[in-house]
């Protein structure tokens, strides 16, 4: 391991927080530029980051396995055409072994909060590990948390009351026994979607509590034949052929989803089909079908999840949930629904909440207040004014509805892998994003998202409470990659 605390005075002293794709991608990269004077801090006891804690059943990806996954770290030895939790693990592990990340990942440790100190142009940076507390000094530092490491549990009445099991599906509790019991499911999300028909035939009755119903289309998932795994292994052009194939096929969505919601008329009318042949109770099939556009909120891919609901242990209850108490859930009708266990497929906090550890820039610049009082904003999802040599990736506005992030994270990284070349160059010690960029790229960002499908009237994780969206990138992600080929000088202020 290399302590951030212990680099040459002439290298940068890096911190990176986390140990997902982002913060292994962004290791990958210092790596390749010379830069080794860096320190990945992990609050869990192993790297991996959401494919690590997102172990429940059926937890599988939804962007097929040759596109989600690193352009420079291909792998020919995919066994579905998407990857599920364990692979995707597993291959992470394997690229952070392969490259030599695993020496300057800490384990065990959560930063507790960066604090800038402006008289010394340095971050100090406080760290819980095992309960002690450490501080160390980073000349940058790197977030790499990403917007889906902090469940949220639904804001119920009674939550705390209840005496049975409950827990949420990005903490899954392998050690519960479903066999005879009652389970209610609050949430019918991306999650949900996966492992509701993992544990229906396992459960006697499961409720559903369903606050809006998702759009569906049939997952398209395959084993990879031995043949093609033999030819992506020995002749790699052909796997290269495919992830291009299928990164044009995802990108053209966007035309439905930024450029005009109308294209999105056709894929609607095969959801609804899809629902019809898949569900023949007319009642439930009404419960199951949207009332907004497509693609407003997160549209989910299954082939197994209406036939799951289907069945006759499973309900589907539509009426808002009034209060949980000790031994379930009571809907506003009155209606009181027994249940043994809860799992919460509520997902995760991405809007209406501060920055996942406490951020302090310039003049006691509070960045979870910031993101508190007007959602969060950054230029290019990585830089904020007033906080510098503070990068994120994965940042506001970088999330996708219709691509791959692996793509978002790699054009991030190379950005601030370049902001660090503009520092070497410059003689600067920090360097810090100019307010007004910051406040004019969003408010460009936030015209074009005018002309997007997450403004069609849906409520959404992508929102903030006031209609806002400060989840996702409203555009082509190769014109995400375009601007962040390269850092521009004049956009930032620097100290030398």
């Amino acid at each position: 391991m290399t302590p951030a605390t212990s680099a040459p005075a002439a290298a940068p002293r890096i911190a990176i927080i986390g140990s997902g794709f982002s913060g292994i991608g962004m290791a990958v990269r210092l790596q390749q530029s010379g830069i080794t004077s860096f320190t990945i801090y992990e609050a869990a006891a192993d790297i991996g980051g959401t494919w690590r804690d997102n172990t429940y059943p059926g937890a599988a990806c939804d962007v097929p396995s040759h596109l989600y996954s690193f352009s420079f770290e291909p792998n020919p030895a995919w066994l579905r055409s998407f990857g599920g939790q364990a692979e995707i693990l597993a291959y992470l592990k394997h690229c952070a072994r392969k490259y030599g990340v695993e020496r300057y990942v800490r384990c065990n440790a959560r930063v507790a909060a960066a604090r800038f100190d402006e008289a010394r142009q340095v971050w100090r940076v406080e760290i819980d590990a095992n309960g002690t507390r450490e501080y160390i000094e980073a000349d940058v530092v790197i977030a790499a948390s990403g917007p889906l490491s902090r469940p949220a549990l639904p804001r119920i009445a009674g939550l705390e009351r209840f005496e049975g099991k409950l827990f949420h599906s990005a903490r899954w509790d392998h050690t519960y026994p479903f066999e005879g019991k009652r389970v209610a499911v609050i949430g019918t999300g991306a999650s949900a979607i996966q492992f509701v028909p993992q544990i229906q035939p396992r459960v006697a009755q499961l409720d559903l509590f369903q606050r809006t119903a998702p759009w569906i289309m049939p997952k398209p998932d395959k084993p990879v034949a031995p043949g093609a795994r033999w030819l992506f292994l020995h002749l790699p052009l052909t796997q290269r052929l495919m992830r291009t194939a299928i990164y044009w096929q995802l990108e053209s969505r966007a035309l439905g989803f930024v450029v005009n919601p109308k294209l999105m008329t056709l894929p609607m009318k095969l959801s609804r089909r899809y629902l019809e042949r898949s569900v023949t109770d007319p009642a439930l099939r009404a419960k199951l079908t949207p009332s907004y556009q497509l693609g407003c909120k997160r549209v989910l891919l299954s082939s197994d999840y209406y036939r799951a609901v289907s069945q006759p242990n499973v309900d589907v209850v539509t009426v808002g949930i009034r209060e949980i108490v000790a031994d379930g859930i009571v809907t506003d009708d009155g209606v009181q629904r027994h249940a043994d266990a809860i799992i919460c497929g509520t997902g995760f906090q991405v809007n209406d909440v501060g920055a996942p550890f406490e951020v302090l820039g310039i003049g006691g610049a509070d960045l979870g207040a910031m993101w508190l009082h007007d959602g969060p904003e950054a230029y290019l999802g990585v830089s904020v004014a007033n906080f510098p040599n503070f990068f994120m990736l994965a940042g506001p506005n970088t999330l996708l509805a219709h691509n791959s992030m692996i793509y978002m994270i790699e054009s991030q990284v190379q950005y601030i892998d370049d902001c660090l070349r503009v520092l070497r160059e410059q003689n600067a010690r920090t360097m810090n994003l100019r307010a007004d960029v910051q406040h004019d790229f969003n408010a460009r960002l936030q015209k074009a998202m005018q002309h997007s499908v997450w403004v069609t009237g849906c409520r959404s994780f992508y929102q903030t409470r006031r209609g806002k969206v400060t989840a996702l990138w409203p555009g082509f992600t190769f014109s995400f990659r375009r601007r962040t080929r390269r850092a521009r000088p004049g956009d930032y202020r620097f100290v030398r």
